[in-house]
């Protein structure tokens, strides 16, 4: 797997060039701004598309030494001490990053973070932690904002994973208590 070769931060145009010169197909539905995951679930369901759609959480270490994305099922619940436990950090040491922090490494921000801008993090400063459920169950497609929250971009899992290696985040699979 080559890394992509370092450049500057880049939108939706960006990603889209890099997601076809993976040769991975997607599927586009344009919306209105959703500002959470329960705003993109309404147009997601609303194009009879089947997949599952991702909460992410912008993470880092007390001493902001680390960083993380987190993608989990969107029903899941998210207990920071028992993620921080599954990857080696203090319980009491795991907290939301800054938005200034995901901005300037990621090129997102609070309303549109993605796993898709990974392709941004050419240096690998933000390590990937993906729910095992998204990978493991049966769900079709996966849905992110393709660096925008106005639409929602799905792709198989096989193309998923595709994607965040050829970026170099292989994920962290993270176990999670049954979705409530």
């Amino acid at each position: 797997v080559t890394k992509m070769a370092d450049k500057q931060l880049g939108g939706r145009a960006e990603l889209e060039a890099e997601l076809e010169k993976l040769g991975i197909q997607t599927e586009t539905i344009e919306h209105p701004e959703a500002f959470t995951v329960e705003d993109m679930t309404k147009y997601v369901s609303a194009a009879s598309i089947p997949g599952v759609m991702c909460k992410n959480l912008f993470l880092r270490d007390k001493r902001m030494k680390s960083l993380w994305l987190l993608s989990v099922l969107l029903n899941r619940k998210v207990n920071l001490g028992l993620v921080a436990k599954q990857i080696g950090v203090k319980p009491n040491h795991l907290s939301f990053g800054k938005e200034s922090i995901m901005l300037e490494k990621l090129g997102v921000g609070q309303g549109c973070v993605t796993p898709l801008a990974l392709f941004n993090d050419t240096q690998g400063e933000v390590k990937f932690l993906l729910d095992a459920d998204i990978v493991e169950g049966d769900h079709g497609k996966v849905f992110c904002h393709p660096m925008t929250n106005a639409a929602s971009l799905g792709m198989s899992v096989e193309d998923f994973l595709q994607f965040l290696r050829a970026t170099g985040h292989e994920p962290t699979l993270l176990q999670f208590e049954a979705p409530v």
